[in-house]
């Protein structure tokens, strides 16, 4: 068992056609996930929930 792995751990590479059913993020959503405006935005809405968390839990 052991030697057949290995072999099978050679053949595979990232984002190749074997990717054996994982997604591989599209054109717009590398765009968003290096957007440094988006993440500041997703930054800003993270912190106002977990505001109103905090407020909640103390009343």
């Amino acid at each position: 068992m052991g030697k057949d792995y290995i072999d099978i751990q050679k053949n595979i590479s990232p984002y190749d056609n074997k990717t054996y059913g994982t997604m591989i993020p599209g054109p717009f959503q590398r765009f968003l996930r290096t957007c440094k405006i988006w993440q500041f935005i997703r930054f800003i809405v993270i912190n106002l929930k977990m505001l109103a968390v905090v407020s909640k839990s103390h009343h």
